[in-house]
């Protein structure tokens, strides 16, 4: 056959693109149990961090979910609980529209919802350096036991962090206005919903 010819020319692009759409089949088809157990994993890491469970690796914080958490499924809304010092937890993974994408995380609060235990995020995909920046340790400490007297608020401090447990605040993350406002009102619907499930409860 003719090199040069168009029935070459597009018999070998057929070609060529099958093979790469099989390989990348193959690859995706291989992959994929893992990919969606790393993620089942990263919800678990984010339900026993929220509630503020240490562990120590895989295995450990595998063993502490099975153990110490229940599934359920009030008004529609299911729950993580789990019981520390004679207080129970309850922790709602939620997920919402950031500045450039899906943010997932779990949140972790009292019974009756006016306090913060804690947070997590499980996936994000906000910019690098900026938005980003919700996953640090400085943004998320923030909403560790913070009092709610209704809904969270945006603040800024010019510094890193708001220390005030009881003002129902959190510091925006510099740079990253949208994203901090964005991951707020994911927080307050999330509490809403909470609130809305556990008061007939």
């Amino acid at each position: 056959m003719n090199k040069e010819s168009k029935l070459y020319v597009v018999l070998f692009t057929f070609i060529i693109s099958f093979i790469f759409i099989f390989v990348l089949s193959l690859i995706n088809a291989y992959t994929i149990e893992k990919i969606e157990l790393n993620r089942e994993f990263s919800k678990v890491k984010a339900i026993l961090s929220s509630a503020g469970i240490q562990f120590f690796d895989k295995k450990d914080a595998l063993e502490k979910f099975n153990n110490l958490f229940i599934k359920k499924n009030i008004n529609g809304v299911d729950f993580y609980i789990v019981d520390r010092e004679g207080k129970e937890i309850f922790v709602y993974v939620f997920s919402g529209n950031g500045l450039w994408g899906l943010i997932e995380g779990a949140i972790a609060t009292n019974k009756t919802v006016d306090q913060i235990i804690g947070i997590e995020i499980i996936a994000q995909n906000e910019t690098p350096g900026l938005g980003g920046r919700i996953e640090e340790e400085w943004f998320k400490e923030q909403f560790k036991n913070e009092k709610l007297s209704g809904s969270l608020k945006l603040i800024y401090t010019g510094k890193q962090g708001d220390d005030d447990k009881t003002n129902s605040a959190v510091d925006a993350i510099t740079g990253a206005t949208l994203t901090s406002k964005f991951f707020v009102k994911i927080i307050n619907d999330s509490i809403e919903i909470m609130r809305s499930a556990l008061r007939s409860e």
